[in-house]
């Protein structure tokens, strides 16, 4: 048989194939319903069985079988998407990295939570349900008697997945490079291979929100009260009233009920409250971004703490909507007229605690600089900045925040970078990100390598005539 090299980690890191893998053998990430298209369910029908079962693999205590290969690129083809370009040898060289890290995982006792589990097969099969039209479609599309034993296989195959995952990251968690290395790296790359980098924007700016009255606030602060005075004199139940009365909705459901610690993202008011009560105690009325709050710690659990709190948010009314809306006008004609800049106003107005302070100015999440990549921005704040010059002001429009409050925003473009080869000083952060990816990929390289060796593992039949770059075969 004609000899197929595969080059196993960089297929690792083609995301988009590892994103489309929603079958049992091969699941997508997190965020597979970004990429499902609608399944092509004359092609599902056509597909009437896999190849019948053999064994294509061992790696430690996980076996690859023939059917597994068939069904990676069958759902890539489900999904819209070509397998021109993806041979089985590559999709054999994938599984066998795959098992290895999973194998490897379980050695290291590294464990990942059941709860988690089971929520992330909850969520694909609502996800295919709703592509397919049924839970009954998705356990005949997956060829299993019934969701119970559907749901076990799922089980099994997301939680080696995350194991993988787990492992990955712990085989370059300490991994890092040095400016040297970053300059090395660039200086590597022929100038006729720099990477080309789009549209780049570094955007400002200002926001304002309409505040409830005095009396408003007031009222809600005596609400508050009522409760706890309940709770405490009378004997009331804490959770009975965040039922009936919280405008938290994700708790509400369980009487406002919390497990947190100290790396739960909280606002820092709450933080402070909560981590500051007794056993039983309530709270007195406290205020956060999202409204005026009650909380009671419930119980500790050694680093955890067992809350319940209720939330009420005062109510907003179309007066104070529109002199807010008053107030961010006469801000933006300010700057038109050139009577203040953009970034003094930002300082002296915007409520934004997060950018007033450096002028407005927006910090990418993924990149953690400054720029944003004109064509990944997000469609609504595309259309409001595509066309901006530099330091053009937009329009005041209303961006709610997310509890749905009214928030009137202005933005402008501070520095537009045109679409550019890959240069060093300007495009520092991406290049250094593309140095720490090539080293990361060199680290799993060499760890791979020598679990290899360390391994129980064995290629069957035809898969033994490809050649990986991955020495699987142990020649």
């Amino acid at each position: 048989m004609m000899q197929l090299k595969t080059k196993n980690l960089k297929f690792t890191i083609k995301l988009v194939l590892i994103a489309l893998l929603v079958s049992p053998t091969v699941f997508a990430q997190n965020t597979v319903n970004e990429v499902i298209t609608q399944v092509n369910t004359d092609s599902i029908k056509s597909f009437s069985k896999f190849k019948v079962d053999g064994v294509a693999g061992v790696v430690g205590d996980y076996l690859i079988l023939e059917s597994d290969i068939d069904k990676f690129l069958f759902d890539i083809k489900s999904q819209g998407q070509s397998t021109v370009d993806v041979t089985p040898c590559q999709v054999m060289g994938k599984l066998l990295e795959d098992k290895l890290l999973a194998h490897h995982a379980i050695q290291d006792s590294i464990i990942v939570s059941d709860i988690r589990v089971n929520s992330e097969v909850d969520q694909i099969i609502d996800r295919f349900s709703q592509q397919l039209g049924s839970d009954q479609k998705v356990v005949e599309y997956y060829k299993k008697d019934n969701m119970a034993d559907l749901r076990s296989e799922l089980f099994g195959i997301r939680r080696d997945i995350l194991l993988s995952e787990r492992m990955n990251e712990r085989i370059i968690e300490t991994v890092d490079v040095t400016p040297d290395e970053v300059k090395s790296f660039y200086e590597s790359i022929p100038e006729d291979e720099l990477p080309t980098f789009g549209v780049e924007l570094e955007i400002a700016q200002i926001v304002i929100e309409p505040k409830a009255t005095e009396e408003e606030k007031q009222r809600i602060i005596d609400r508050l009260n009522g409760f706890r005075a309940d709770i405490i004199d009378n004997g009331s139940s804490f959770a009975t009233k965040a039922v009936l009365y919280t405008d938290d909705g994700a708790s509400r459901g369980e009487g406002g009920f919390m497990s947190i610690d100290r790396r739960t993202p909280l606002v820092k008011e709450f933080r402070d409250v909560v981590f500051g009560l007794q056993e039983g105690e309530i709270s007195e009325p406290f205020e956060t971004e999202y409204g005026f709050h009650i909380a009671m710690l419930e119980k500790i659990k050694g680093d955890k703490l067992e809350v319940r709190h209720i939330l009420l948010i005062p109510e907003i009314k179309k007066a104070q909507e529109e002199e807010a809306k008053d107030h961010i006008n006469l801000i933006r004609k300010r700057i038109v007229d050139g009577e203040l800049t953009f970034d003094e106003a930002a300082r002296e107005f915007s409520v934004e605690k997060e950018t007033k302070f450096d002028g407005g100015v927006l910090v990418n999440p993924v990149t953690l600089d400054k720029r944003f990549e004109l064509n990944k921005l997000d469609p609504t704040l595309y259309t409001k900045v595509s066309n901006l010059k530099d330091d053009e002001v937009s329009l005041v429009f209303n961006d709610p925040s997310r509890t749905g409050k009214t928030r009137y925003k202005i933005m402008t473009v501070k520095n537009r970078l045109e679409e550019h080869k890959a240069d060093y000083s300007k495009d520092y952060v991406k290049i250094k990100d593309l140095a720490l990816k090539e080293k990361q990929i060199k680290e799993i390289a060499k760890w791979q390598e020598e679990k290899i060796q360390e391994t129980y593992i064995k290629v069957n039949g035809n898969n033994r005539d490809c050649e990986y770059v991955s020495n699987w075969l142990k020649k």
